[in-house]
Formats: structure tokens, sequence, C-alpha cells
């Protein structure tokens, strides 16, 4: 059974390969397969731009400020020094405390590194401002965790900082500001933080609608039941559920909260989920030209999102009134239906996360999907799934093919910066 789940995975990504090149994505931006391509335009910041376009001790960037770091605290581990021959270290306090940062930190600046030396030769990385022991930032400063540094590049040309900050942007800094026309500003997420965590999944306290009747909990999903879903016309019907993209039982997840009144629905999913939103006129079909998939993090009061009517038979457009945010301990569950749609809690869903595309998202798993129908019909039953567990817990390998694809050919920004938990080491 090993060999076979082996042999079927080698034939996948076999297969995935073969229709990126044959569909021709490798010609777009970004590196492609094969021979190397041309390096993709870079467009400098603009002085006093942040990206992403939020706050920085918010979800979506940062993540908010966890205490101050000293030589005394317990937390002091968490910092680990940068001796990068490759970086310059201004270090005017002359303690080495503009080394010491965390680990996700570190490895940002060391590629940022790399990227700086390629872009001008002869020219180097400078730090200018790192951990801070010593109170010179403002309250509440990510500087103080060692989660932020200041930099500027070795020969000190005013003319490269705005480059330098779409660098870090691609370097992975989770917030990049042109804070001042002497450097740029960068910081990284806490490497526990539960906005480095969020993923795209939904809480096991949620439901789907089953076609032998009644509801169930997502998290008790398996293999056989067939789920309430829509089509691209907004059609309701019953699809597989096929397996779970991510599983993660027990966990404490941050999720936003999206509430309608008119139909009423309370559904709970996070920030780099997609959901569908509803054109603004006054049009009934989830199909209906102009409605699309938005991360839930960038949906707002006042938007339409689609809502089971009474009777269950029909999707309403649901004027959203509130969103907020909650952290629950239910854990987080991602399913995957072969429509690649899912009404959850009787709201319209997309399967799909990380990237705000459904269609390219539904296209990505057609192989996932053909080679799973081709193997169940070839497989007798009981000998168990050739594509693994289904329920099995951590994010799913399929899931982890796409997303180092989608690292490799996609600019960085077509990422949501929450879509999926990257380790650091």
């Amino acid at each position: 059974m090993d060999e076979m789940l082996l042999l079927t995975r080698i034939l996948l990504v076999g297969f995935i390969c073969a229709l990126l090149v044959s569909s021709g994505l490798t010609c777009g931006p970004g590196r492609g397969i094969g021979k190397r391509r041309h390096p993709k335009k870079l467009t400098p910041l603009a002085y006093k731009q942040f990206i992403p376009n939020v706050a920085e001790k918010t979800l979506g960037a940062s993540g908010r400020y966890e205490g101050k770091i000293t030589r005394n605290s317990e937390r002091f581990k968490e910092l680990t020094p940068n001796y990068n021959p490759d970086i310059i270290f201004k270090d005017e306090e002359n303690t080495g405390a503009d080394r010491l940062m965390t680990q996700r930190c570190k490895d940002k600046l060391n590629a940022l590194a790399i990227s700086v030396m390629n872009q001008w030769p002869g020219v180097k990385l400078r730090v200018t401002e790192g951990w801070d022991e010593d109170g010179h930032h403002s309250e509440e400063s990510l500087h103080y965790e060692g989660r932020a540094v200041d930099i500027t590049t070795s020969d000190r040309d005013r003319s490269k900082y705005g480059m330098l900050a779409r660098l870090a942007v691609e370097a992975g800094f989770d917030w990049v500001y042109y804070e001042s026309k002497a450097h740029i500003h960068c910081s990284v997420k806490a490497e526990n933080s539960v906005a480095a965590k969020s993923g795209g999944c939904f809480p096991g306290s949620a439901t789907v609608h089953l076609e032998k009747g009644g509801t169930k909990l997502v998290k008790d999903l398996r293999p056989g039941d067939r789920v309430l879903v829509a089509d691209t016309e907004g059609r309701l019907l019953y699809s597989d559920f096929l397996t779970f993209l991510d599983r993660e039982d027990g966990s404490h997840k941050l999720f936003y909260v999206i509430e309608t009144r008119q139909p009423r629905a309370r559904l709970l999913l996070t920030a780099a989920h997609l959901l569908f939103v509803a054109p603004q006129q006054n049009q009934s079909e989830a199909g209906s030209a102009g409605s699309r998939a938005l991360f839930a993090s960038r949906v707002r009061p006042g938007q339409r999102v689609f809502v089971l009517g009474e009777g269950g038979r029909r999707l309403l457009p649901a004027a959203v009134h509130r969103v907020s945010l909650r952290e629950e301990a239910s854990g987080a569950y991602a399913p995957l239906t072969a429509q690649g749609t899912i009404l959850i809690d009787r709201v319209l869903a997309s399967c799909y996360a990380v990237i705000e595309e459904h269609s390219w998202a539904h296209w990505a798993f057609a192989p996932f999907r053909l080679l799973q129908a081709l193997l169940a019909a070839l497989c007798p039953a009981g000998m168990g799934s050739p594509m693994g567990d289904p329920t099995a817990p951590g994010i799913h390998w399929y899931s982890r093919l796409l997303y180092r694809i989608g690292s490799w050919v996609l600019d960085s920004d077509s990422l949501h910066p929450l879509g999926m938990m990257v380790s650091s080491s």
C-alpha cells in the first residue's frame, strides 16, 4: 500500500508539471519551469507607502505586540544573533543589540541580503536599528521584541530605498513601511502568534447539510458524505466530500465572524479563506455576472454574501451587517468537495484559500479530483485511499505541493500573508 501511495503521488506531481507547461503558466510573470526566465519587473514603494495596506500590529500584517523583551526576561531566549557577513549592522550602542532578533526576522533579513547584492552588485544590506533594549522607540514598538528592523543600503543611496522596500516585501517580511527618507522599516509576526497560524479553515462547530437529510458538524465529515454546494450558476446541488485540505483538531484559531440579518446567518472562517460576494446590483444568483470570491479578511459590512433561503431551495444575497474577530478552540477544518464550493452554516463559501481566485484554485485541484476518481474506480473497497487518509490531521500533502508551486510561479502579493503556516527553520 505504501508503494501504491508513493507511485500515485509521483504520477500526480508529474501530471501537474505537464499541465503547467502545456498551459503556458511559465510564460507569465515570475519564475518559470525549465529554462531560466528574466526576472520579473519590480515596482519600488512610494514614500510613506506600506505593504500590506493595513496597520502594522493587525492580523493582516505583523500581528499584535506581545510585550517587551529584556536581557533578564524569560523570553530573551527567543532572540538569536545574526552574524551574516553580507549584512552591515550599525550597532551604535556597541552592545550587539542590533544583531539580536527572532528567528523569523533573521530568516527574512538573510533572504533580503541576498536580494540586495543581486540587485546592486557591490552593495550590502545595512541595519540601523534592530532589537531595542533602551526604550528609544514608541510604546509597543516591535523593536522591543526583536521583530522589527530599520534598514538602508550600505552606500546610503536614498534613491535606492524605494526598491529596497520592494525587495523586503519580496523577501517575505510581514509588514514593510517606507517610513523615512533615511530608512525602511520592516517587521514580522511573532513566532507563535495566532496570526502566524491562521490558515484557511472553518471551526469544528460549523455545520453542513447532507443529501440524506439533516446536518453534520464539519469535523465529522467522512468519505461517502454528500453535502450541499452550489455550481457556477448558483444552482444548489449535492457534491461528494473528498478530503480535508487542513485539519487541526482542538487547535486555537482566530476567526472572522461574518453576520447577516435578512436572511439571518453567522459564519466563522479564517482570514485567508474565500467567501463569495454578490454584485452590488439587485441580482439573486451566485453565478450572476460580477459575483466574486474574496478573502474573509476583505469582507466589509454592506457587501452581500449568499445565504440559504427559507425552505432551503435557493440562495439569496444577504447584506453583511457586522464583521468581527473571535478566537475559538474547537479546531480548524478545510473540507474539499468535488464541486469546490460548500454551504457552511447556510452561507456559500469556497473550499479554497490563500489565493484570491476561486477558479484558479479549482483548476489547480483538477488533477487531484481526476486521479482520485480514477483510483477509486480501479482500487477495490477496503484497500484504503491511495491518495492518503482523507481525515488525517495536518495540512494535506497536495495543498503543500500547490503552495510551493504557487510561491514559485506567482508574485508574493498574490498569496494571502496568513494563507499557510510556514516553518521558519
